[in-house]
């Protein structure tokens, strides 16, 4: 495993540890682990209140017979004052042995055991469809008095699955080719949703995550460290950790391990820090916001576009869609509201329609 993408599995796997303001008091944080925790069966079966105590992930794998697939299990495991980070890998196995006979690898920590089973069914074509269970087989004694705080000593907390084939290409379940997308729309998954990560365009490597992602997903390097939330801005939780009161801040630092290593990492370093914060579009292209650039609209365009064709224009910003397509924000040099002291208006460009000067 690359380590970016073991960069990656942590901070998915903490996902939700801790949230923000980082004090057990707080509503959020009083119960943990929101989401992929495995419980023991008999506390599900008798709780009854919708928890699972297995997850499994289908996904589509191109390769030869002998093609050979290995997978990590990854989860927290809550013992007293801190959660354990807990891996088990099991043995290569190639995907026609997986085909005629499942592979089950068992783990335990105390009273917590699990299993992995790995499966293959053959897909025509060299293709595969890549079966992993990932169960929790602890018992549990008098499950309908146990509290959920007790069982949490014995789940899987935060469980994700890394599926690697050094041999063999994953299918993105998101975006397939035409020929596979069968095969692909027949997988059902439980738990889990899985995303090819790596470089972008490998294929050898799928994250399995309880919280859905794109594929090729990656973690901003201005972040200075892991603050729980990757929905959220680092830049702005830094400004609310620094501005907690003294009872706050002592309050977050009783609650966790990580709650008080993310209180000193982010207090020392302060302020001084929070520019480098800032988040940047990374597009790949050279264009930056200031640049002067020659309007090239393609044909087809509107009458807009038309008319602005030759001009000189400044950039005044990246942005990207939902649909993750960059567009240049410029506005036009010669623009008469400029002479009014505002910017202009802003006219929308992909970046093959601009020529930078």
């Amino acid at each position: 495993m690359s380590h970016d993408t073991r960069q990656l599995a942590d901070a998915v796997l903490h996902e939700g540890y801790l949230l923000y303001p980082y004090r057990a008091s707080s509503l959020k944080n009083m119960r943990r682990f929101p989401f992929g925790t495995l419980y023991p069966e008999p506390f599900c079966r008798v709780r009854g209140e919708g928890d699972a105590s297995s997850a499994r992930v289908q996904c589509v794998i191109e390769g030869a017979p002998e093609a050979g697939v290995t997978v990590q299990a990854r989860f927290l495991h809550l013992q007293t004052g801190d959660a354990a980070v807990r891996e088990v890998s099991t043995a290569p196995a190639a995907l026609s042995a997986l085909a005629s006979c499942e592979a089950v690898t068992a783990f335990t920590f105390g009273p917590l055991t699990g299993e992995v089973a790995v499966a293959a069914a053959d897909g025509g074509g060299g293709r595969w469809t890549l079966s992993v269970d990932l169960r929790n087989t602890s018992g549990i004694d008098e499950a309908q008095s146990v509290t959920r705080d007790e069982a949490l000593s014995r789940a899987l907390c935060s469980a994700l699955l890394l599926l690697h084939s050094a041999d063999g290409r994953f299918v993105s379940a998101i975006d397939p080719p035409p020929d596979a997308r069968a095969l692909v729309e027949a997988c059902r998954s439980s738990g889990l949703w899985p995303v090819l990560v790596g470089a972008p365009g490998s294929r050898h490597t799928v994250l399995a995550a309880p919280i859905i992602l794109y594929d090729y997903p990656e973690l901003a390097p201005e972040s200075t460290g892991d603050f729980f939330d990757a929905t959220e801005i680092d830049e702005l939780l830094t400004l609310r950790i620094l501005t907690l009161t003294d009872e706050e801040k002592a309050a977050m630092a009783e609650c966790d391990p990580r709650g008080r290593e993310l209180l000193a990492r982010t207090e020392a370093a302060g302020l001084a820090r929070l520019g480098e914060l800032h988040g940047r579009l990374r597009s790949g292209s050279p264009l930056r916001p200031g640049m002067s650039v020659r309007l090239c609209p393609r044909a087809g365009g509107d009458v807009f576009d038309l008319a602005l064709a030759g001009k000189r224009a400044t950039i005044q910003a990246l942005e990207r869609d939902f649909e993750g397509r960059t567009y240049v924000a410029v506005t036009v040099d010669e623009d008469p509201g400029k002479d009014m002291g505002v910017h202009g208006h802003r006219f929308f460009f992909t970046p093959e329609e601009v020529e930078p000067l």
